[in-house]
């Protein structure tokens, strides 16, 4: 295959984007071909041209250049190769990069040429990579100048956010320019007198504006491309090159032969092939072509219509965004922005993403079920012992991630100073190993789903072929989890074994069967690799100017103080009500979404909101992790690629369902109702988030969780062991809502504190025990407004000790006034010092403390679950005994 084709498919007349191109109607209620599909996801993630011979040879050679930048700059011995201005503004080369392809790979008009690339194009390209870096080329004069710009800066700067808005508006759409442009215009105008007051700041000069946009790390150049730069590259980058390497189709093969046999085991297998694919892929559209051009013809022929078979992949699919590592990139901005580690964020949104992916294999199952589905293929295989062999599976994979620190560790104290050149070794001999078992069984071809027969893929005769891709994922797993190191690095090694993979996979099979064909062998592995290189690349465009048009936006909200105008904003709106304000918030999610790719619209409405809901749950008495506001703004941002009118995925499922690509999107919406309420779930029991509970209270939560999620899934469907009455599909809904939520029963049968006058706030700090936690409500003037307003502070006694010991630790002096407690400003560092900054301790009225609730006895909340157990064990013995009455099949 000649190089230039690596670099872009060729595109048909069928096109679906998220920039300039929009569905061909002509094509609509028929199923695309594989060359459409292919064109489908190269329009939409990364771009539609295809230029010809000797530039398209260049472009393919600048993507190449750009994955090994990147894998350079990741690896540890970047501070040895590479210049240090070059680490230091590796920001401005990967938005280069990103710059130049964009208007490389993608037209600016649907009139626009595909074939090649107008001269205009290749001038806004390169002026474009030149402004982008221009931060290298005067790194002295900028460092010298304190980081402000001067007149020159300021116009180039000028030019270079009005090339990434065009570059934004090919590669994302219209959408994420006009909402950066209206954030920019913000900045300048935001002092005009038709601004509402309630918003109005008082305005900042060009080069002000230019100088934090641009040339300082707060605007274009600042976290979110930060975050792309060094870690997001390298997975998708991971991603790419393990799909090339055959496991994509691997894992489908491995679903389809687990699941493939039971009632809607097409659909089955559609949900956890997509679990399996999202783990290397950040991109929906790209997972619902890549398994639904195999899935959804077998749903239809087992009964599914057109619609809902869309609706399952493009479910599954846009749920492999929520599932760790990788969670479209978002994981590794939730670290940056939450200021958590990268292993308690994938530990919070591990729970969520494994119940909702439980919930979507039973909400298929139920579908099979109404509607008495046939089964494909002969064999029978109980539907315990197929859920048995999947754990399993999934047991003995954790089982080796977690194993694997025992041999690391031995050998590290054996030989400290050879470690990493013996297990790399270990590693290499065990790849070698696996692939000669790999050898002994025939290469996985891609199934036809139209045949007349499908054959059923043996999982006994086809795990072997690809047990050595979860290598490359052990290794991942392990840098990330046992040694944790940075997610980068992490990557790095994981990515080298890759490239070891693509590079020897092909040449030592071809080896192991004794096969003479050595030469085109090493030839298709370097082809391989350059087309996974390349692939990288390109998937990185987008998101490369997505995080860098979001950061116009975090500059904005980083220069006006907008963000603390929203919260007053949203807080009039509500009227205070935090499920209204929830519900405001998830809206603003789902509409930007819409318009803006999933990273970029975690980035802004995280940026906007994110402080809004903590500081109004707050007031509300309802302490919010931060790490579970920005889950849950991430949550509703993915919806909008479910959602109608945009709802990107819908479309490319309907494209290869031939069904209604609307129909198609209310349907999948209805599928996903589960990942529209475990947001509000978690934000009130951030148990689901494994947040401060113990490893056998993490079990407790699994199993009830699951449970919940199951019985909530059953009463939304209509359907539990039987058609469900109207009456019965409410309780199911009201028992998953008491499983998720003991607590909101329990504090009402029993409240957890008991309201301590403030006066007496020191003696109840006396007699307080370790583990103990007050809650204050602290009120008083705020530091803008001037207004009296209210925020709730958890104090928890972590040590035996008086009141003035408790005091000292948080930093709080206490002045009493009669019967009045006022609060003098906490010590800077203190762990109140930001929650009460935004309060005048120098006013006229002081800040006091409102109430005081000191903890009481309480039982604990999994009491609840046994009423909740019983009422659900009642509806099944009354539903049993009806199917037992009128025969009805269950």
């Amino acid at each position: 295959m000649p190089l230039h084709f690596l670099f872009l498919n060729k595109v048909g007349k069928i096109r679906i984007s998220t920039g300039t191109d929009m569905v061909d109607k002509s094509t609509e209620n028929r199923p695309l071909s594989e060359q459409e599909l292919q064109d489908l996801v190269a329009s939409s993630d990364a771009g539609a041209r295809d230029p010809a011979g000797g530039v398209g040879m260049l472009l393919a050679i600048v993507a190449v250049v750009w994955s090994l930048f990147q894998v350079l700059l990741a690896s540890p011995l970047a501070n040895y190769v590479l210049p240090g201005d070059l680490i230091n503004n590796s920001r401005q080369v990967h938005l280069a990069f990103a710059v130049f392809l964009a208007f490389m790979a993608y037209p600016a008009f649907k009139s626009s040429p595909r074939n090649y690339i107008p001269m205009f194009d290749w001038l806004l390209g390169l002026f474009g990579a030149f402004v982008a870096l221009y931060g290298l080329f005067f790194y002295e004069k900028i460092v010298n100048a304190g980081g402000l710009a001067d007149n020159m800066d300021k116009w180039f700067a000028l030019a270079g956010l009005l090339i990434l808005f065009e570059g934004a508006r090919r590669a994302l759409g219209p959408a994420m320019a006009i909402i950066a442009t209206i954030f920019l215009a913000y900045v300048f105008f935001g002092s005009s007198d038709f601004v509402p007051d309630v918003i109005r700041w008082k305005g900042a000069s060009l080069k002000k504006a230019m100088s934090h946009m641009w040339i300082t790390s707060e605007g274009v150049f600042g976290i979110a491309l930060g975050v792309s730069t060094k870690f997001v590259f390298l997975f998708v980058l991971f991603g790419a090159l393990l799909d090339k390497a055959g496991a994509g189709n691997y894992f489908i093969k491995m679903a389809f032969g687990a699941l493939g046999h039971l009632r809607g085991g097409p659909a089955k297998a559609a949900v956890v092939g997509s679990a399996a694919t999202g783990l290397i892929s950040g991109s929906s559209i790209a997972n619902v072509v890549t398994t639904g051009t195999f899935t959804i013809p077998l749903m239809k022929r087992v009964g599914f219509s057109s619609e809902k078979a869309g609706a399952v992949e493009v479910a599954s699919s846009v749920n492999g965004q929520i599932m760790p590592p990788v969670m479209g990139a978002a994981a590794f901005l939730m670290v940056e922005y939450v200021g958590i580690s990268y292993v308690e964020v994938i530990t919070a949104a591990f729970l969520p993403a494994t119940i909702s992916y439980i919930a979507l294999v039973y909400i298929v199952h139920l579908e099979a079920i109404k509607n008495n589905m046939p089964t494909i293929g002969h064999r029978e295989v109980k539907m315990a012992r197929t859920v048995i062999g999947m754990f399993s599976f999934f047991a003995v994979f954790a089982g080796l991630c977690y194993g694997s620190q025992f041999p690391v560790n031995a050998v590290s104290a054996w030989v400290p100073s050879y470690a990493g050149l013996i297990m790399s070794l270990i590693v290499c001999a065990i790849y070698v190993g696996l692939l000669a078992f790999a050898a002994t069984a025939p290469d996985l071809q891609p199934d036809d789903p139209n045949a007349e027969e499908v054959e059923l893929p043996v999982i006994s005769e086809i795990y072997k072929t690809g047990l050595y891709y979860l290598l490359p994922i052990v290794v991942l797993v392990y840098f990330l989890m046992i040694e944790q190191k940075s997610p980068g690095l992490s990557a790095f090694w994981a990515t080298m074994l890759l490239f070891v993979i693509l590079l020897t996979q092909r040449p030592l099979k071809a080896m192991f069967r004794g096969e003479n064909d050595m030469a085109n062998a090493v030839k298709q592995g370097i082809v391989d690799l350059t087309q996974g290189l390349i692939d990288g690349a390109r998937n990185m465009i987008g998101i490369g100017l997505a995080t860098a048009t979001a950061g116009v936006i975090v500059g904005t909200v980083t220069l006006t103080g907008v963000g603390q105008v929203m919260a007053n904003l949203v807080e009039l709106l509500s009227g205070g009500n935090l499920i209204l304000m929830l519900v405001m918030v998830g809206l603003l999610s789902l509409i930007l979404g819409m318009g803006l790719p999933t990273t970029a619209n975690y980035i802004v409405v995280s940026s906007l909101m994110a402080g809004v809901v903590v500081e109004l749950g707050a007031q509300n008495g309802l302490i919010v992790p931060l790490i579970a506001v920005h889950l849950f703004v991430f949550y509703f941002g993915i919806m909008a690629d479910v959602t109608p009118p945009v709802g990107l995925a819908s479309f490319a499922a309907a494209a290869v369902s031939g069904g209604d690509a609307i129909k198609t999107g209310f349907v999948a919406f209805f599928y996903s109702l589960r990942t529209v309420a475990l947001p509000f779930v978690f934000i009130f029991n951030t148990d689901l988030l494994l947040i401060d509970v113990t490893w056998y209270q993490g079990i407790l939560v699994f199993i009830t969780a699951s449970i919940a999620i199951l019985v909530f899934t059953a009463g939304t469907m209509g359907w539990f062991l039987t058609k469900s009455r109207f009456y019965e599909s409410i309780a199911l809904v009201l028992i998953a809502f008491v499983l998720f939520r003991p607590d909101f029963v329990m504090n009402r049968l029993q409240p957890p504190f008991a309201f301590v006058e403030p006066a007496g706030f020191t003696q109840a700090l006396d007699d307080a025990s370790v583990g103990d936690e007050f809650r204050l409500v602290v009120s008083g003037p705020d530091y803008d407004t001037g207004e009296t307003k209210e925020t709730t502070l958890v104090m928890p006694i972590a040590s035996e000790g008086t009141s003035d010991d408790h005091l000292n630790a948080f930093g709080l002096l206490l002045l009493a006034d009669g019967d009045a407690v006022n609060m003098d400003e906490p010590s800077f560092g203190s762990p109140f010092s930001s929650s009460l900054g935004s309060f005048d301790f120098y006013g006229d009225d002081p800040v006091t403390i409102a109430s005081v609730q000191a903890p009481v006895h309480q039982q604990p909340k999994e009491i609840i679950f046994l009423p909740a157990l019983l009422f659900l064990a009642l509806i099944a013995f009354l539903q049993k005994a009806r199917i037992s009455k009128q025969g009805v099949p269950s």
